[in-house]
C-alpha cells in the first residue's frame, strides 16, 4: 500500500509498506479521510526525537481517519460499513499505525452513518475526545466557562459549552482569526491575550464574578498556571493539553493550593472507553446538537501531505484543520 512516515523532524516521506492484516476484534479500514491534529504536529512532526523513533511506523503521525471496511474479524462491524478508527496503541511500542496511508487495521471503531461527507465526519473524532472532558464540569447552565487557545480543541470545547447553554463563553487566543471562528462556535465573548490583560478582561466582561470553570487547551507549559490565575475560588480547571515531556514545567502550587481549586487531567484515548465520547459525538452531529465539520478550513490531497502538516505547525493561511483526501 502506498503510505507516508516520519523519517526526521519536519520530514514526512512517500513509501510503499505492506497492508496490514486484521486480528481477531479488529477491522481493515480503507481509509478516505484523515486530519491532523495538533499533538501529531508539537510532540511528533516537529521535535527533534530520539533516534529509535525514526522512522515511524507507516501512516502515523496521524489518527484522526475515516474511511470504509474492506475486511472485518470484529462480529460488531461489516465490511461496506463506514467507520471512525483509532489506531490501536502500545505503551511499549507505541501506535500500530497512522492515517497516511491507504489502509490501517484497528480494533477501535466508531461506526458511521451512510450519508454525509467523510470529511466531515471524521471531525467527530477531535470534538469527541472534547467530549470526554467537558463532562468534568457537570451542568454548564450555572457556569461561566473560560478555555484558553481557540485551535480546533479549543474552538469544540467553546461549542460544546455553548451548545449546553453554559451562562458565558469567554474564549481567549493570540489570534483574532481563532477568536471570529470561536464567535461563530457560540462563544458569549472573547480575549486577545496579545493585546489585553486576561484576568482584568475576565473580571469587566462577568461584573466581577469571574469564572467557574477553566478549560485549558493553549498547548502551551504555562496554561496550567494560566487557568489557576483566572478560575475563581474552589473552581475547576480542566487539562485536556499535551505539552512535550522534554519542555520543564514549573507548577505554581501555592497559587493552586490558595485558589483552592479542582485539576481534572483529560485524556480519553487512556481511558477504559477511548471510543464511547466520539460515537457519542457522531450521533449528536447526526441530530444536529453541534457540528464539528464547521472547523475544516483547509483541503488538501495526497500530495498536499506535508504542505498541510507545514501549514499547521506554522499557523499559516489561517488555519484551524486541514483534512487530507487519502484515497480521493
Amino acid at each position: 500500500m502506498k503510505a507516508v512516515q516520519l523519517t526526521g523532524p519536519r520530514k514526512l516521506e512517500f513509501i510503499e509498506a505492506p497492508t496490514p492484516t486484521p486480528a481477531d476484534g479488529q477491522v481493515l479500514l480503507k481509509i478516505e479521510q484523515a486530519s491532523v491534529c495538533g499533538s501529531d504536529t508539537h510532540l511528533s512532526y516537529e521535535p527533534v526525537l530520539p533516534e529509535e523513533r525514526y522512522p515511524s511506523v507507516p501512516g502515523a503521525p496521524c489518527h484522526e481517519i475515516a474511511g470504509t471496511i474492506v475486511e472485518s474479524r470484529n462480529p460488531d462491524y461489516k465490511v461496506g460499513q463506514r467507520a471512525i478508527v483509532l489506531p490501536d496503541y502500545n505503551p511499549e511500542t507505541g501506535p500500530s499505525g497512522g492515517g497516511l496511508a491507504e489502509y490501517i487495521a484497528s480494533s477501535r471503531i466508531i461506526a458511521l452513518p451512510d450519508h454525509g461527507g467523510l470529511d466531515e465526519w471524521v471531525m467527530c473524532q477531535p470534538s469527541g475526545t472534547v467530549l470526554y472532558s467537558a463532562r468534568q464540569w457537570g451542568n454548564a447552565s450555572d457556569k461561566r466557562i473560560a478555555i484558553l487557545g481557540q485551535g480546533a480543541i479549543g474552538l469544540s470545547f467553546t461549542m460544546i459549552a455553548a451548545a449546553q447553554g453554559a451562562r458565558q463563553v469567554i474564549a481567549i487566543d493570540l489570534e483574532d482569526y481563532r477568536l471570529d471562528k470561536a464567535k461563530e462556535m457560540g462563544a458569549t465573548d472573547i480575549i486577545n491575550a496579545d493585546k489585553e490583560n486576561v484576568a482584568e478582561a475576565i473580571q469587566e466582561m462577568t461584573k466581577g464574578e469571574g469564572v467557574d470553570v477553566v478549560a485549558d487547551a493553549s498547548g502551551d507549559p504555562e496554561g496550567l498556571n494560566q487557568a489557576v490565575s483566572l478560575v475563581n475560588r474552589f473552581g475547576l480547571i480542566v487539562g485536556f493539553s499535551l505539552v512535550s515531556a522534554t519542555e520543564p514545567v514549573v507548577f505554581n502550587h501555592q497559587a493552586w493550593m490558595r485558589k483552592a481549586a479542582r485539576l481534572a487531567p483529560t485524556v480519553s484515548g487512556a481511558s477504559p472507553t477511548p471510543t464511547e465520547a466520539i460515537e457519542k459525538m457522531v450521533a449528536l452531529r447526526e441530530r444536529g446538537w453541534a457540528d464539528p465539520a464547521k472547523l475544516i478550513t483547509h483541503r488538501v490531497g495526497w500530495d498536499g501531505i506535508p504542505d498541510a502538516y507545514e501549514m499547521y505547525a506554522n499557523r499559516s493561511d489561517q488555519v484551524i484543520k486541514v483534512v487530507m483526501d487519502i484515497n480521493g
